[in-house]
């Protein structure tokens, strides 16, 4: 699956939506940012299969994966303690969903990068 034209802007106008957009277990959560943010790049929703850790989880999307300094922006990257997933700004960011809106991390704090288009 590669990226789209456009991808950048499609990935901008998403964490531009997310900024303020608080944690909801059911409705807006880390996976749920990451597949979104999937989608913007590539058009496409991931498909994934339920695993018992967030990374196997992830892993069963069928998006390789990139040594965490490689990470590029619309990548999603994964922070531990506690697991969550996140997405590349730039090549050194992360955003993740946060309680009041998006929290940004250096991308050193992710242990698990997955190359997306």
């Amino acid at each position: 699956m590669n990226r789209l034209p456009g991808w950048p802007e499609r990935l901008a106008e998403l964490i531009t939506a997310a900024e303020h957009r608080p944690f909801d277990a059911a409705r807006w959560n880390c996976g749920r940012f990451a597949m979104a943010a999937v989608a913007a790049c590539t058009g496409q929703r991931p498909f994934w299969q339920h695993r018992p850790t967030l990374a196997a989880m992830a892993d069963t999307a069928g998006y390789p994966r990139v040594a965490v300094p490689f990470a590029r922006a619309g990548d999603v990257a994964l922070a531990a303690d506690p697991d969550r997933l996140g997405v590349v700004l730039d090549a050194g960011r992360v955003a993740f969903v946060g309680p009041a809106g998006l929290l940004r991390l250096p991308i050193t704090a992710c242990t698990i990068a997955w190359r997306v288009g």
